[in-house]
């Protein structure tokens, strides 16, 4: 199972990664239909609502990232990282439903033992 957390933690690496380059290829749509019509406030316009749906895209990708190193690392919060942007992901049909699935399927098998174990804290006398 540690194998299949590893390749989890490279998927979600790689959604976000994806979900990135999305971002800019309709930024770039959107500042190109502005630029066609030829008028500076179209283009104006445009550009905000480029800027906009950028970074909002570029920001929501960040999660992801973030859940793939703590994945890659075995790290207890990621567990629950990955598990919270897999049920937000199921609808997102067909990478993120089968990210979901795989994310569910791989963190949530009961028949493991505990991938994620924490150290105990050395306690103060």
């Amino acid at each position: 199972m540690q194998q299949h957390v590893r390749i989890l933690g490279w998927l979600f690496i790689t959604y976000s990664g994806l979900l990135d380059v999305i971002a800019i290829i309709v930024g770039l749509v959107v500042v190109g239909g502005g630029a066609l019509s030829g008028d500076r406030q179209a283009i104006m316009i445009t550009g905000a609502v480029a800027i906009g749906v950028v970074c909002i895209l570029l920001v929501l990708s960040i999660p992801g990232f973030i859940a793939g190193i703590g994945l890659l690392k075995f790290r207890p919060w990621a567990r629950i990282l990955a598990i919270i942007l897999a049920v937000l992901n199921i609808l997102s049909f067909p990478l993120g439903t089968a990210l979901a699935i795989y994310t569910l399927w791989v963190l949530l098998n009961a028949q493991t033992p505990p991938l994620f174990e924490s150290t105990p804290l050395p306690r103060i006398v």
